[in-house]
């Protein structure tokens, strides 16, 4: 089982970018979707979940601008991110919660890719 994300970049402040994270592999079901951050020196933080069922939670600092969404047709997840700051800038990871045709349940990450705001 793996996951690999893609869609990052460099994007001006108040821009937007689409982040997207397909898992593969041998999967039975996968549970819990999200995505988290990280910048030099510090944790990495989350930014959004989603159930299976699509309920979403988000960190305040991007309410009202990220959108988490996932299409288990698919097993992706998805982060819409609009007016996008500064602040935003960081390398963002998915991860999801996967059980495999095994019956083995575990925790997977993404590789990582970096968003850039930056004028």
């Amino acid at each position: 089982v793996q996951l690999q994300a893609s869609g990052g970049g460099l994007v001006q402040p108040g821009g937007s970018l689409k982040l997207s994270c397909a898992a593969s592999g041998s999967i039975f079901s996968i549970n819990d979707m999200g995505w988290y951050r990280q910048v030099p020196g510090k944790q990495r933080e989350l930014v959004a979940g989603i159930t299976s069922g699509g309920r979403p939670n988000y960190a305040d600092s991007v309410k009202g601008r990220f959108t988490i969404s996932r299409d288990n047709a698919k097993n992706t997840v998805y982060l819409q991110m609009d007016s996008l700051r500064p602040e935003d800038t960081a390398v963002y990871y998915c991860n999801a919660g996967i059980r495999s045709t095994d019956w083995r349940f575990g925790i997977y990450w993404g590789q990582g890719t970096q968003v850039t705001v930056s004028s």
